[in-house]
């Protein structure tokens, strides 16, 4: 057992409850408007179902601890920021599909389970780089996601209201019902999966360099049904999926978290797995302060800005007990800058003895804006972070566990490149993000191939 965790001030934290985060900083923050509306609403919440259970999140947890220690690797995808205005059964089928299959893929490559993580059910906020918007002279505050206000430019629209939490909550429900019928009412058929892969292959202009995985996965089905074993056993039928999104609106996450009745431990009950971005990871900061009392696993983004010293304290007070499977660190440096600052990282972390998982999201790094004024990503540039992260893992004897990414399972033209060879100029047809560019259900398998051949070197 560690030391006690201490402040960046180096004094040690007073003992943690749900509120304690509100003796602390706590940067990207709604304002909210009506104090009395809010109160009312977290009372509401505090009285409504947990979303999920704390079994659930210590299932995760032992999946990730695997995963930390080299035997399985981790998939966390899933929508840039959820919207109320598109949720639909096929929209959440849609996404989940091409998770399946990006999950198969890998894991046939790297020959390890591949853990399933959706960014959804609860990825309804998002940090701003500015707290305010100008559009033809008029300021309004940004917008901060369906969670908080309205994308619409207008004052009504960008006006905080409490209200919205509730209906965030009550949408998660709804995804999260339809995501466990899916999963385990015969959807993530190992077989349809790879018959939904073979259909990619040949759709896709770079099908024939994909062939070799599909091949095998095909080989591997024909082998187990010489071998007689059942295609029917449960085990290829169903799958265990996992929800997560940032921890950002802590009046939301305080108020779904719960007491376990078997272990006595806090859980935030609005999702298995947690994480803080880079704009809220201050040692001293509400979001670091709530996050090292729940039990939940938890990941933390690192951007190019992050330090082995930081990072080794991140390490010391979300995990002082060194539990393998409670830590995720999720390295967003852009493809320029990962090969020099990521390094540093990964030696201190490993010769500290930090039983941490490594993801990479190769997405928020790699972020410009077009002479059109869309904010896009290249595919290049995302394949390119991944490449280095792989590389930086092996030059320092470390296991890259996972990868983050940001997609969706519809048509649309917000990341340029790939076999489709999307361009500035086709970013106008559909675009439909409300925040930050996803890559679309081609682009999305075409990097799960991309990645199986590197997890298969």
């Amino acid at each position: 057992m560690s030391s006690a965790p201490v402040d960046a001030a180096g004094m040690p934290r007073t003992a943690w409850h749900p509120a304690s985060w509100r003796d602390r900083p706590a940067a990207q923050q709604p304002q909210w408007p009506d104090q009395a509306s809010l109160d009312q609403v977290r009372k509401t919440l505090a009285g409504l179902p947990p979303l999920v259970f704390a079994g659930e999140a210590r299932q995760l947890q032992a999946q990730l601890a695997e995963a930390a220690a080299g035997r399985a690797f981790v998939l966390q995808a899933g929508d840039c920021a959820e919207s109320f205005d598109d949720m639909s059964a096929d929209n959440i089928r849609d996404k989940l599909k091409v998770i399946l299959q990006m999950a198969v893929v890998l894991a046939f490559s790297a020959g390890v389970p591949t853990v399933k993580i959706g960014r959804i059910a609860g990825q309804f906020a998002k940090p701003r780089s500015s707290s305010t918007e100008v559009v033809d002279d008029v300021e309004l505050p940004s917008f901060r996601g369906h969670m908080v206000n309205d994308a619409s430019f207008s004052e009504d629209s960008r006006a905080a209201d409490a209200e919205r939490l509730v209906r965030a909550y009550h949408q998660s429900a709804s995804t999260l019902n339809l995501l466990r019928a899916f999963t385990k009412g015969g959807y993530a058929d190992l077989r349809q999966v790879h018959v939904w892969n073979q259909e990619f292959i040949a759709a896709s202009p770079e099908g024939r360099r994909y062939e070799r995985v599909a091949d095998g996965i095909d080989s591997a089905l024909r082998f187990m049904a010489a071998c007689g074993v059942s295609t029917d056993a449960p085990e290829l039928h169903q799958v265990d999926f996992y929800t997560s999104h940032e921890a950002l609106v802590l009046d939301y996450e305080e108020a779904l978290t719960r007491e376990d009745s078997i272990t006595g431990q806090w859980y935030d009950c609005s999702a298995h797995m947690l994480w803080i971005g880079e704009r809220t990871r201050q040692l001293d900061g509400a979001h670091v302060e709530f996050m090292r009392g729940i039990k939940n696993p938890l990941g933390c983004k690192l951007g190019p800005t992050a330090s082995p010293a930081e990072v080794l304290e991140l390490c010391e007070v979300l995990n002082p007990d060194r539990i393998p499977g409670r830590l995720t660190l999720i390295s967003r440096m852009g493809a320029e800058k990962v090969s020099d600052v990521l390094p540093p990282l990964l030696a201190a972390v490993r010769d500290a003895g930090h039983p941490v998982l490594w993801e990479c999201d190769p997405m928020h790094g790699n972020t410009y804006t077009t002479a059109g004024g869309r904010k896009t990503r290249h595919f290049e540039d995302v394949m390119a972070e991944i490449d280095h992260y792989f590389t930086a893992h092996a030059k320092a004897g470390t296991w890259p566990g996972g990868i983050h990414v940001e997609i969706t399972g519809d048509d649309v033209t917000e990341c340029v490149g790939g076999a489709e060879a999307i361009s500035d100029d086709d970013l106008e047809l559909r675009y439909e993000t409300m925040c930050d560019p996803r890559l679309n259900g081609p682009q999305s398998l075409e990097l799960a191939f991309r990645l199986a051949e590197r997890l298969s070197d």
